[in-house]
């Protein structure tokens, strides 16, 4: 079994930044996907970064340039570094970790962005 918790959403103002934290716990294989998806009040999960246990990243458009995923393999966790933010990135970020054909998500932490 798999845990993934997640923190560090919050409310920001357009143009701050927030830093997500997503800590795996169980049976994780050496090598696997970690990244972060999103969704908005009546829109589909999207993809918003990802992360192989290679270092290898995938970035969705909305975010290149703004958004760094990072994570500390010893540790099992990924981060997720947001600047500038935006209105648009107001979602329910979730953690995920894929492994052996598997998908594990985080309960979802929210991020609103608004003056």
């Amino acid at each position: 079994q798999v845990q993934l918790v997640e923190t560090g959403g919050g409310l920001v103002q357009p143009g701050g930044s927030l830093r997500l934290s997503c800590a795996a716990s169980g049976t994780i294989v050496r090598f696997n996907v970690m990244g972060w998806y999103r969704q908005a009040p009546g829109k589909q999960r999207e993809l918003v970064a990802s992360t192989t246990s290679a270092g290898s990243t995938n970035y969705a458009d909305s975010v290149k340039g703004r958004f760094t995923i990072s994570r500390d393999n010893a540790k099992s966790t990924v981060y997720l570094q947001m600047n500038s933010l935006k209105p648009d990135d107001t979602a329910v970020y979730y953690c995920n970790l894929r492994q052996i054909g598997r998908d594990d998500w985080g309960q979802g932490t929210q991020v609103t962005v608004s003056s």
